[in-house]
């Protein structure tokens, strides 16, 4: 498989992360190895110049003279060509000395013990090692006498340093093989392990308003990394299904209710054109036209009203406080604005407050208003004469509970799962003269859950409909 390498994708920067990581590694073995392999030669190193010097004590011998003197024994010194030597008797006298070298020229200072110490011989580094040695003397003479002497010993370091550097070497030569390899192999594994986000990329990419089907593979949701985002992958195109397919049904509606609502005044004025009419004629004809334009103007205010309550709100900062109305007064408003229409239906309000306490709720005084109306308009429209209309209000921890009950026919039950749906109307038989634009429902839930809260009906035929509403508070009530 050819892999696309991009300088700015995920999988470039975690193999650039990688291959640096292993470098970084690889530079501290080779500085660790060094460390270690100068270590441990130079101290075989030192063990075998201390050897030496040792076996030069023993090339120390009796001079059998008067003066129990000390000669070196050139027949028993064992020593490599490259290395040097020198011995002193405890007077300062030099006992012998390599053929190689001309000597320090000077005798060091005693020690108690041998030292290590770095120099120079015909301009090559030299390791040596200064110890002194006792040698006895003459032992039949009364036990003998233990003569000290002082023997300095050295030996050439570069064949140490090629056997570090040839250490050194290997290890450097293997941690860049296994570069070489690694890098291919990371860069492969990094381009499978990454194959779940690319399958995920594809398939979100093959969504769209004609095809809305994401069905995410199984690798991706399994992965703990990838599954988060599969989930909100999932959930965010589900909503915009929803909210695409419910705009498609909104334009599809208006234009069909926009439609209808032209050809009814398109065809009350062909029918005032098709022949003379009597002015009386022309005066009915007009205010039909003029009833269907107000209709019209109706749905179109209604529909723009809905379209604003959906809209989703600005990102920006939000200027001033947030909306806060007191749903009693403004159930109290509702009421006094539809009493003419329940008087002149036969019908009686009742309405029922929990207290004093204002009940704020986060909704404008103004889509406040026209819910309110809506479902007490709805109840009204619903209800027959000399029946009542119940508005209860009371406050709960969290929120402020509404219901508005009536006693009409009630709705079908098949119909109360599209009651809030746009332009549907649960009676067909209703006309353009007695029925609505079926937007109130659909604007009085848009209203409802913009504000964080929720709406129900209840219904049974012949019985009555009930309205739950509940709002959050703004403000929470001190209950008792």
């Amino acid at each position: 498989m050819k892999l696309a390498f991009n300088p700015r994708s995920i999988t470039a920067h975690l193999i650039a992360a990688v291959l640096a990581v292993e470098l970084l590694s690889s530079i501290l073995v080779v500085a660790f190895s060094f460390g270690y392999e100068r270590h441990s030669h130079f101290h075989a190193f030192d063990v075998l110049i201390h050897g030496h010097a040792d076996s030069l004590l023993g090339a120390v011998q009796d001079a059998e003279d008067e003066n129990d003197s000390l000669i070196l024994d050139p027949s028993v010194i064992h020593s490599f060509p490259d290395d040097v030597y020198e011995v002193y008797d405890s007077a300062g006298h030099l006992l012998g000395r390599s053929p190689n070298w001309q000597g320090l020229g000077f005798v060091l200072p005693k020690s108690p013990r041998g030292e290590f110490f770095n120099l120079q011989v015909n301009g090559h580094d030299y390791r040596a090692f200064r110890m002194e040695g006792s040698r006895l003397v003459d032992p039949a003479d009364h036990g003998g006498k233990l003569r000290t002497v002082v023997i300095l010993y050295g030996a050439p370091t570069n064949k140490v340093w090629r056997a570090i550097r040839g250490t050194v070497e290997f290890y450097a030569a293997g941690t860049l093989f296994l570069l070489l390899v690694t890098g291919p192999l990371i860069a492969w594994l990094l381009h499978r392990g990454l194959l779940p986000l690319r399958q995920l990329a594809s398939l979100a990419g093959q969504v769209s308003v004609d095809s809305w089907h994401f069905d995410p593979p199984v690798s991706a949701r399994t992965t703990p990394e990838l599954a988060p985002l599969t989930h909100a992958l999932s959930s965010v195109l589900q909503r915009l299904q929803v909210s695409f397919e419910q705009q498609r049904a909104f334009v599809s509606d208006a234009a069909h209710e926009l439609k209808t609502a032209v050809a009814v005044a398109k065809s009350s004025l062909q029918l005032l054109a098709m022949k003379r009419r009597t002015p009386d004629e022309y005066q009915a004809g007009l205010e039909r036209c003029l009833d269907d334009s107000k209709r019209l103007e109706e749905l179109v205010a209604e529909m723009l009203t809905l379209a604003r309550i959906e809209a989703a709100p600005t990102s920006g900062p939000v200027s001033g406080p947030p909306p806060s109305t007191d749903l009693a007064a403004a159930l109290r408003q509702a009421v006094a604005i539809l009493q003419s229409v329940a008087d002149l239906c036969g019908i009686h309000i009742d309405l029922a407050l929990a207290d004093s306490t204002p009940l704020t709720v986060p909704v404008p005084h103004d889509d406040l208003s026209l819910l309110l109306s809506n479902l007490l308009l709805n109840a009204l429209q619903h209800s027959p004469p000399d029946s009542t209309v119940s508005l209860r209000l009371a406050a709960e921890p969290q929120s402020a509970l509404l219901t508005i009950e009536d006693h009409g026919d009630g709705i079908a039950p098949e119909a109360l799962d599209h009651i809030f749906d746009r332009f549907y109307r649960g009676d067909p038989s209703r006309t353009r003269n007695s029925g609505g634009t079926g937007l109130g429902l659909a604007i009085a839930r848009a209203i409802v859950v913009k504000a964080g809260g929720a709406i129900q009906l209840a219904s049974q035929l012949g019985h009555g409909t009930t309205a739950t509403i509940h709002l959050p508070l703004t403000v929470k009530p001190l209950l008792s």
